[in-house]
């Protein structure tokens, strides 16, 4: 596959060299946007090869040279895009840093990386750069895209990106063959280079440096978008981290490889309405943010009128009767499609306008499993969300859902080109055209991770089912047993409680114990608005998450987990016995969660230890006191006592009673 895309038989097997390709083919498309002010400003892809051009070379007047690590930290923007392309062009490697990293995560990366320039986005990564000055000895050179604050900083090595565009267009003015030497390099880069080095989110350890390599990446992409069919005509909204490899595939190769148009919105907390406004045709979002939107309209229709409300369920019914099965395209009666479409006008279509989802093509979700009952709502509004399996060492694609063989508790069929295997343990083994190079100065970690015969070990447990789809049970390491031999599943008990929109995060512990308990966070949004509604005044998320009604809504929410789980014969034996609902939330600044939002299940084990001890030796409450971080750094103590409570778990015959 070396020297060509996906073996299409093209030349551009890098993404300078696909640039290169858009401009000509694509001159005059939108290649990218960006909400500033609140008005949208585009770049067309020949006028992003003006910018990308510009830039490259004024990196290369600041002493940019091949082999060198570029840092780019910040927000989605167009700017910190473009860095990724210059600094390929250079024979440069990008690293993205994730940019709510706090001053010592981010050291670790970039002293571990031998970053020698930093593309950043505003003040705020200034800042903690020169923080971390003493630490970064390679450092040179810092580049900012917004010049908001830094007027009177010191730019001794400091750079508006402007400025380096501007010594970029005085070098093309100054000589004739600049822009042809430049073209050269790009044309000198070879498809098994390492294009960047994605670190993982250190949910086990320190973060390892993933070096992907043009193939693994284009490979992919061009997959991918041949698997759902994206051609240039598509949109999508750039939201995620850029230093996610996630956002990397869709939001980068993908749109290189195919063409189509990358939006940014104007910040973090606008990214809903901009989305309405750009109404994206392929959109990725984790399981979280789905699960937010649908808490979102559940907390709206608590407020509608009583007819809104009835017409609202109503039409929900009648999308959980043929929704899915006409969006597979299966058959379906003339009345039900009438009552459907009526219900599209009525209900559905301003529900996928309100979530900006009015033109999905095709959107997916990974990273947690997403609870099967949200799902299928989503798929009910005709919307074709699908769920794919995938792993920074991947390049993403392990497995993917075919239209019309979508199901809410799998993962799909081997992406194209993939092979995947489970091995005598239960541990699924993939292997691929995207498997990453190796860990970035950590040869042994590679060994452990990948075999001589391009197996990589992926730490989840599966197995594929009848019709070979697969499967994930948990990660391999936290697939335990209760001292009873019984299987504890502690990720699949946990998704099925965060399906309650009041449940936004959960942690449960079991594995050589004699039961299962868990700790719970509760949804701030929504109990919120339901305190509010019930005249129910609280001062702080504390507080609310103590309040009697509180427990009692989430012990109804257990107890049907536990109904849930004494239906499965696999996993009746770990219903939960007891839970407590923790004083805090889960905060990636506090350690407890990676900055993917993945539970660091380790790290709250040694944290909470007391509180586990409390759940487990039949304790009534437990005291705690917690060091927290708040968002301006400071460091503070919370202390509480928490409630605990016993949750009725249930056999055969009461599952029995039950249904009678």
């Amino acid at each position: 596959m070396a020297g060509a895309v996906a073996g299409s038989g093209t030349p551009e097997d890098t993404f300078p060299k696909l640039l290169l390709r858009n401009a000509r083919r694509f001159s005059a498309r939108p290649a990218i946007r960006e909400k500033d002010l609140g008005i949208w400003q585009s770049w067309t892809w020949g006028e992003v090869l003006d910018e990308v051009r510009a830039f490259a070379l004024g990196l290369k007047e600041l002493g940019v040279k091949a082999g060198d690590k570029i840092a780019i930290i910040g927000h989605n923007r167009p700017r910190l895009y473009w860095t990724f392309t210059a600094v390929q062009s250079l024979g440069a490697v990008p690293i993205p840093v994730y940019q709510d990293a706090v001053a010592e995560e981010m050291a670790y990366v970039l002293s571990h990386a031998e970053v020698a320039f930093a593309v950043v986005e505003d003040q705020e990564q200034v800042d903690k750069l020169i923080t971390l000055n003493e630490e970064l000895h390679a450092l040179t050179h810092v580049i900012y895209d917004d010049e908001r604050g830094l007027k009177n900083y010191d730019h001794a090595q400091l750079h508006p990106f402007e400025d380096v565009q501007a010594l970029g267009r005085k070098a093309l003015a100054g000589n004739a063959s600049a822009e042809a030497d430049w073209e050269a390099a790009i044309a000198a880069g070879k498809g098994e280079d390492v294009a960047v080095i994605l670190y993982t989110s250190g949910t086990t350890g320190r973060p390892k440096g993933v070096m992907l390599s043009f193939d693994n990446i284009l490979i992919s992409a061009v997959n991918a978008n041949a698997f759902d069919r994206l051609d240039e005509t598509e949109e999508i909204i750039a939201y995620l981290p850029m230093a996610w490899v996630g956002d990397h595939i869709f939001s980068y190769a993908q749109a290189y490889a195919a063409g189509f148009c990358v939006n940014c919105p104007e910040s973090p907390d606008t990214v809903t309405e901009d989305r309405r406004e750009i109404a994206p045709t392929y959109f990725f979002a984790p399981p979280r943010v789905f699960e937010m939107l649908l808490t979102q309209i559940m907390v709206r229709m608590e407020d509608a009128g009583e007819l809104k409300k009835k017409m609202f369920h109503h039409y929900l019914g009648v999308a959980r009767d043929v929704g899915e099965r006409l969006l597979n395209d299966e058959e379906v009666g003339l009345l039900d499609r009438l009552r459907y479409r009526l219900g599209e006008v009525l209900v559905y279509g301003p529900l996928k306008n309100r979530m900006g989802l009015s033109r999905l093509k095709v959107g997916y979700t990974a990273g947690e499993a997403i609870g099967p009952e949200i799902f299928r709502f989503y798929r009910a509004l005709g919307l074709n969300l699908k769920q794919l399996y995938g792993q920074t060492e991947a390049s993403v694609y392990i497995s993917m859902q075919p239209d019309g063989e979508i199901r809410a508790d799998t993962v799909g069929t081997p992406a194209p080109d993939v092979e995947i295997r489970i091995d005598d343990n239960g541990e699924v083994l993939y292997r691929s055209p995207g498997v990453f190079v190796g860990y970035f100065k950590n040869d042994e970690a590679t060994k452990e991770t990948k075999t001589e015969e391009g197996w990589v070990h992926t730490g989840d447990a599966g197995f594929f089912d009848n019709e070979g789809h697969l499967r994930i049970i948990d990660r391999a390491k936290d697939v335990g047993k209760l001292v009873d031999d019984t299987l504890f599943a502690p990720k699949y008990i946990e998704n099925k409680l965060k399906f309650f929109p009041d449940i936004k995060e959960v942690v449960a512990f079991g594995h050589e114990r004699d039961k299962v308990c868990v700790f719970i966070n509760i949804d701030l949004e929504s109990v919120g608005n339901w305190a509010e509604r019930n005249n129910i005044s609280y001062a702080s998320y504390q507080e609310l998450a103590a309040h009697p009604q509180v427990y009692e809504t989430i012990e109804t929410h257990v107890r049907q987990v536990n109904q849930d789980l004494a239906q499965e014969p696999r996993m009746a034996g770990s219903q939960i016995s007891r839970f407590l609902v923790l004083h805090k939330e889960l905060d990636a600044d506090d350690g407890e969660l990676t900055r993917t939002q993945k539970v660091r299940r380790s790290f709250i084990a040694e944290k909470y230890t007391a509180l586990i001890e409390a759940l487990y030796d039949g304790s009534t409450e437990a005291d705690i006191s917690t060091e927290v971080t708040y968002e301006d750094g400071r460091k503070g103590m919370l202390s509480a006592t928490l409630n605990i409570r016993d949750v009725e778990r249930f056999g055969t015959a009461q599952m029995k009673e039950a249904a009678e």
